[in-house]
């Protein structure tokens, strides 16, 4: 049995007021292709197939052109759940007709887990597809007011699965696993908390049933507590803070007797997100780029309409902040001179040659002191 685990789509971001559907179009064409070189017997997406429960028109569109190329032209199989980030009544609309012709979502937690079975030449392979719950829909859902938090919340789903002996089994889902259900940092800026006061982690000793456990939430790639239970991650930046991350998707093979082998294969970005530091001056000689940069200026200096400047080499800069320098106790500390703040002389200066190109003349810096004591005279009466 052969599937690719994928995540976090997160169709209709927005990122500092750019929308991402051109990247996410970009890169889940890689996807297809991958598909087409691959032939995997069934596709999971593991929740936050949008990005919020309202998603935008164009959106809704490239879902509906990808799961039309992958489940009716290609032929293959989409397993998936609702995220956090997802409307479940949304993602569960017309989910038993869609499930006649190949795509198995669940969009609400259902009071019984039954799997998606499929068959290859050793026999049944289970899906188990669990949606984003918080503990309020489970207690509901159960009728079981011991379930507090999201770690005896799955717990409690789990436990009404029915493994059956002879087949293998995969969990599909969407939650903040941790090794032993303890705190961890989230591996983006972009992840919405689930709760607060800790009451959002999953302990990974829950899945230990399962051959493969298919993980959304977290947008780095990688496993938890051993190598079956994983995150595949988002297939492209959405912060900053992913900037190191290597964005892509799971290949997962497994055996007759339930044993994987897990590759991970590459989505390469349309435009970049990445760091750009310097000054301004350095920054304006670098070779131009349509990435998505942000920007750390080093002038010491302010400088006048940065962004405007800045888009004449990235057009599609998305943030900049002056990167913050050594304080002064730092400076004394190593016996630094500390510069004193400029005065009014010498931010007049500064501001007419970045607006002129050129420093003032005697005669403008007589007028300008002039004024000066004209409104600091008018302050004092």
């Amino acid at each position: 049995m052969k599937f690719f685990h994928t995540a976090d789509w997160h169709l209709g971001k927005l990122v500092k007021g750019v929308y991402m559907t051109e990247g996410q179009r970009y890169v889940l064409r890689q996807f297809i292709d991958a598909i087409k070189e691959e032939k995997p017997d069934a596709i999971i997406i593991a929740g936050d197939l949008y990005d919020r429960a309202v998603p935008p028109t164009d959106a809704v569109t490239l879902l509906d052109d990808v799961l039309q190329e992958i489940v009716v032209d290609l032929k293959t199989p989409v397993i998936a759940v609702a995220g956090n980030h997802d409307s479940p009544g949304r993602l569960d609309f017309g989910s038993n007709l869609m499930r006649k012709n190949g795509y198995y979502i669940e969009g609400r937690l259902k009071h019984k887990v039954k799997p998606i079975v499929f068959n290859d030449a050793f026999g049944e392979v289970h899906f188990h597809l669990v949606p984003y719950a918080d503990p309020s829909i489970c207690r509901q859902v159960y009728g079981d007011e011991k379930i507090t938090d999201f770690n005896s919340a799955m717990q409690s789903v789990i436990e009404k699965i029915d493994f059956k002996e002879d087949a293998r089994h995969v969990f599909v889902g969407h939650a903040f696993v941790t090794p032993h259900g303890k705190e961890e940092e989230n591996t983006s800026d972009s992840e919405r908390p689930l709760a607060i006061g800790g009451a959002e982690y999953v302990s990974a000793q829950l899945f230990q049933k399962f051959h493969y456990t298919a993980l959304g939430h977290l947008h780095q790639a990688h496993h938890v507590l051993n190598e079956t239970i994983r995150y595949a991650g988002s297939p492209m930046k959405y912060s900053i803070s992913e900037e190191h991350h290597k964005k892509g998707f799971f290949i997962v093979e497994m055996d007759g007797e339930g044993n994987v082998d897990v590759q991970k294969r590459l989505l390469i970005p349309k435009h970049d997100m990445r760091t750009v530091e310097g000054e301004m001056d350095e920054i304006l000689t670098h070779t131009p780029s349509d990435d998505y940069v942000f920007v750390k200026l080093h002038d010491e200096t302010p400088v006048l309409f940065p962004m405007e400047k800045v888009k004449s080499i990235y057009p599609n800069a998305m943030h900049i902040e002056r990167k913050v320098g050594r304080t002064a106790a730092t400076l004394e500390r190593q016996g630094t001179a500390v510069q004193e703040k400029p005065d009014d002389r010498q931010l007049f200066r500064y501001f007419y040659t970045q607006m002129n190109d050129m420093e003032p003349d005697a005669e403008t810096e007589r007028i300008f002191d002039e004024v000066l004591q004209e409104v600091k005279g008018g302050t004092d009466r």
